[in-house]
C-alpha cells in the first residue's frame, strides 16, 4: 500500500463515526429529583461550584449539558467553561466519556446497586472581556442556569423536577422568577419546579439591591430588581417610577392577558457587568449603564429594553413558533418565524415605550427613522432575504461580521419592525382606521389568559388571526416581505403618512444616541462611521469608503492634513459641497499608513422622518397612549 491508501480505512472509520444516539425524550415523570447545590460567593475568580445528586437506575446514563437556549436561538451553551467534572456514585467515583460527535452529550455507566449518581463541576465565568460577556463584578452576580446544569437524557425537560440551593456572598440580596422556599443567612433554597422553568428562570444579586413594585395592589406581581456598581444609580424619581408602570398598564391594555404567576425584571445598572436584553417568560435579563436614573435624559435611547423584554413574556415565551416546540435543551430549533418572534417585539418595545412615556413619541419617530434609513442602506438586501437571516444565531452565533452591511445579520429584529409597521398601517387604511394590529396583539397573545405553558403557533396561524382582524390576502403580502430580495419595506412609513428624509444636521434624539454609543455617523454620505478613536466601522458595500479601500482595520488618523476629530470631517464634508477638491483621509490600515481621496460631495446627510401633507397621521395613533 501507498501512505495514501494506507491511511484510506481509518479515513472511512472517521466518515462512518456517529455520536451514540440519545434515547427517545418521554413527555411522562422522571423518576425522582435533581437535588442542586451552587455556590456563587466567589466574585473574585469568577468560579461557580456546583453539585447534583441525580436520581438513576443501574445500566447506561446519559448526561446534557444545554446546547441550545431558546433566548440565545442558536447552539450556544457554554460548554467551553465547563471545568472539574467528577461523577461518583455510592462515595465512589465512576467514569464518564463525552460523546466525541456530540460534545455536549457525557456517557456514564451507573454501578449496580446505584440509586443517585452524584455530580460535581464547575462553570468558570470569564473574568475579562476578551473571554466572553462579564457576569460577575465585585458588586454582581448574574446566574443563567443553562450554564450551570446537567440533566438525564430520554426525558423532556418539563418532566424532571429539580430543587437548588444557592449560596450568595456575605449579605447579597437577588431576584428571579424562581420560587424561594427559605433563606438560611447566605444560603437560598429554591422550590422544586421543572428543568425547563428552572432553565428560563435566572438570577442578578447584588451588594446594592433595590426592588420596585410595578403593579402595586396587582393579584399578579410585578417586580423591577435593580442591581447596581452603587446605591446611588438604584435611586429612581417618583416620576420615572410611573413612568415603568404605565409601560407595565400599557402591555396589559395591549395583550388583554397575562402568561405569568409574577414577573421579574432583572435590572443591572454598570459599567463592569456585561450589558445584556434577554427573554424569559416569567422574567428577563436587562443590563445597561449605571446612568439611567440618574442621568434620565442621556438614557432615553436605550429605554426601549424593559418594553421589549417584557412583550417576550407573550411573544416568544407564551406564544412560539411551533418550529421552537422541542423536548428539551439539545434539540435545534427551527428559526424561520423569528421575523415575528422578534420582529414584531421590536415593534411592540418601542410602541409600548411610547405609550408609556418611557421614550418621547418623537425620540421613537427618529428610531423608526433610523431603522428606516439602515435598512434601505444595507446593500445585502440585493441577494439576501430577510427571512434567511433568521439562520444567523446558527450561522455566526453573534461572533462579529467582517462585512455585515453585505453580508446581512439578524436583520429580522429590526427590519422585522418595518415589516409590522406595514401590517398596522394596512389593516388600519383597510379598515376606515377601526381596527388596528392592536386587535391582532389581543386575539393573538391574549389567548388563554392566565395559561403558562407554551402555546406553539405556525405562519399560517399569523396568516389566519390576522385575516380575523382584517380580511386580506395576507399570506402573499408577508411572503414578499419576508422571503424576496430588493428594497426595504418602506410602504407603512407612507401609510402612517410619513416618508424618510436626510437632512445636514440630525435630530436632537439622534444625535444623543450617536454621542452615547461613542460614534460618528457618516453612513449615509461616506458610506462608514467613526469610533471616538477614529476606528472605521458599520461600512457600506460599495459605498464611498469602500471603494476607496478602507475595511474594518483601517483608522482614520488625519483629515485634509489636520489631526482627525469627527466635527472637522463634519466640516470637511459640508465644505465639499461648494469645494470639489477630493476630501483627504490619512489612514492606518494594519501597520500601513496612506493616504486616500474620497470624491465626495453632497454633503451631510442624517435621517428624519417628514410628513406627508394630506395624509392620516397614522403613527401618531400607533405611538399614542391607549
Amino acid at each position: 500500500m501507498t501512505p495514501r491508501l494506507a491511511l484510506l480505512p481509518l479515513l472511512l472509520s472517521a466518515a462512518f463515526a456517529c455520536a451514540e444516539p440519545l434515547p427517545k425524550s418521554l413527555d411522562q415523570p422522571y423518576p425522582g429529583t435533581i437535588q442542586m447545590k451552587i455556590d456563587a460567593s466567589d466574585t473574585t475568580q469568577h468560579v461557580f461550584r456546583i453539585q447534583q445528586s441525580i436520581p438513576v437506575r443501574p445500566g447506561k446514563l446519559i448526561l446534557l449539558y444545554p446546547q441550545w437556549v431558546t433566548a440565545q436561538h442558536g447552539p450556544t451553551g457554554a460548554i467551553h467553561q465547563l471545568a472539574g467534572l467528577k461523577v461518583s456514585a455510592n462515595g465512589k467515583p465512576v467514569a464518564w466519556k463525552r460523546d466525541p460527535l456530540n460534545v455536549y452529550a457525557f456517557q456514564v455507566d451507573v454501578p449496580s446497586g446505584t440509586k443517585t449518581l452524584d455530580v460535581e463541576y464547575q462553570h468558570l465565568s470569564p473574568t475579562e472581556g476578551g473571554q466572553g460577556r462579564i457576569a460577575v463584578t465585585q458588586d454582581i452576580i448574574g446566574i443563567q442556569w443553562q450554564s450551570m446544569t446537567m440533566y438525564p437524557a430520554g426525558y423532556h425537560t418539563r418532566q424532571i423536577p429539580i430543587q437548588t440551593t444557592m449560596k450568595l456572598p456575605a449579605g447579597w440580596q437577588y431576584g428571579t422568577a424562581l420560587e424561594t422556599a427559605g433563606r438560611n443567612g447566605d444560603e437560598v433554597q429554591f422550590k422544586t419546579t421543572d428543568v425547563e422553568t428552572f432553565v428560563d428562570s435566572p438570577v442578578f444579586a447584588g451588594r446594592y439591591f433595590k426592588r420596585i413594585d410595578l403593579d402595586p395592589g396587582a393579584k399578579i406581581p410585578v417586580n423591577l430588581n435593580i442591581v447596581a456598581d452603587t446605591p446611588e444609580a438604584l435611586e429612581a424619581k417618583p416620576e420615572q417610577v410611573e413612568a415603568h408602570r404605565a409601560m407595565v398598564k400599557q402591555a396589559y391594555k395591549l395583550f388583554g392577558s397575562q402568561h405569568y404567576a409574577h414577573y421579574d425584571f432583572l435590572f443591572a445598572l454598570s459599567d463592569d457587568f456585561g450589558g445584556i436584553g434577554r427573554e424569559h417568560h416569567q422574567s428577563s435579563e436587562n443590563g445597561v449603564k449605571p446612568d439611567y436614573f440618574t442621568d434620565w435624559t442621556k438614557s432615553e435611547p436605550v429605554r426601549t429594553l424593559l418594553p421589549h423584554e417584557f412583550t417576550h413574556s407573550w411573544n416568544g415565551k407564551f406564544r412560539r413558533p411551533k418550529g421552537q416546540d422541542v423536548p428539551n435543551f439539545n434539540t435545534p430549533l427551527d428559526n424561520s418565524l423569528l421575523w415575528v418572534y422578534e420582529g414584531q417585539t421590536q415593534y411592540w418595545g418601542q410602541v409600548l415605550a411610547s405609550r408609556s412615556g418611557l421614550v418621547k413619541t418623537a425620540s421613537v419617530r427618529d428610531m423608526i427613522a433610523a431603522t428606516a434609513a439602515a435598512y434601505s442602506n444595507v446593500q445585502g438586501r440585493s441577494w439576501r432575504p430577510l427571512v434567511d437571516t433568521t439562520n444567523d444565531p446558527i450561522i455566526s452565533q453573534r461572533r462579529p461580521q467582517v462585512w455585515p452591511n453585505w453580508q446581512r445579520s439578524e436583520d429580522y429584529y429590526s427590519e422585522g419592525l418595518l415589516i409590522w409597521l406595514d401590517v398596522d398601517s394596512k389593516i388600519r387604511e383597510l379598515s376606515g382606521d377601526k381596527r388596528s394590529l392592536d386587535d391582532f396583539a389581543s386575539k393573538f397573545f391574549g389567548v388563554k389568559d392566565g395559561k403558562a405553558t407554551a402555546e406553539h403557533y405556525t405562519f399560517d396561524d399569523v396568516v389566519k388571526f390576522l385575516n380575523d382582524v382584517q380580511a386580506f390576502d395576507w399570506a402573499p403580502f408577508l411572503r414578499t416581505r419576508v422571503e424576496n430580495t430588493g428594497p426595504a419595506p418602506l410602504d407603512g412609513l407612507a401609510r402612517s403618512g410619513w416618508k424618510l428624509v436626510f437632512a445636514e444636521k440630525p435630530t436632537d434624539f439622534l444625535k444623543m444616541a450617536e454621542d452615547r454609543a461613542k460614534i460618528a455617523n457618516f453612513q449615509y454620505s461616506l458610506g462608514f462611521s467613526l469610533g471616538s478613536d477614529g476606528k472605521v466601522s458599520g461600512l457600506v458595500w460599495d459605498g464611498v469608503g469602500f471603494k476607496a479601500g478602507l475595511s474594518g482595520n483601517t483608522t482614520v488618523l488625519a483629515v485634509n492634513g489636520r489631526a482627525y476629530k469627527a466635527e472637522l470631517l463634519r466640516s470637511a464634508i459640508t465644505a465639499a459641497r461648494t469645494d470639489k477638491k477630493p476630501i483627504e483621509l490619512l489612514v492606518k490600515q494594519g501597520n500601513d499608513y496612506r493616504t486616500v481621496a474620497l470624491d465626495y460631495h453632497d454633503g451631510l446627510k442624517y435621517p428624519r422622518l417628514e410628513r406627508i401633507e394630506g395624509t392620516p397621521d397614522r403613527l401618531e395613533a400607533i405611538l399614542k397612549a391607549k
